[in-house]
């Protein structure tokens, strides 16, 4: 495990996948190296598929598509390690958006916990 910790980066985004624009998605993979440049670095990154290929688990029965509509849909999401908050939210500021936005959450070191 790393001495940073580590962050969630959600994306939401209004715009389906297939629809991003060729500088968002050249925004995406240049991420990484813009990240590190700042003393961050990228752990993971994940994009999804568009919501309707969902399939929603609650109180054990299934449903097609999203569990809720919205505008912006949850399009991907990077853990990132930063140095604290400040600099996970400054670093999740250079994500590539059409006109959603970013959510960062802390995540939890569970290997810490036991």
């Amino acid at each position: 495990m790393s001495s940073k910790p580590q962050y969630a980066v959600f994306i939401y985004e209004a715009v389906p996948p297939e629809e991003l624009p060729p500088p968002v998605l050249d925004g995406h993979l240049t991420l990484p190296d813009r990240i590190a440049e700042k003393g961050g670095r990228v752990v993971a990154g994940l994009g999804f598929q568009d919501p309707s290929t969902a399939t929603a688990i609650r109180g054990g029965l299934l449903t097609d598509g999203p569990f809720v509509e919205t505008k912006e849909a949850l399009a991907g999401v990077y853990v990132l390690e930063a140095r604290d908050l400040d600099h996970a939210l400054e670093l999740a500021r250079l994500t590539p958006i059409v006109t959603g936005g970013v959510e960062v959450r802390p995540l939890i070191d569970f290997q810490v916990l036991g």
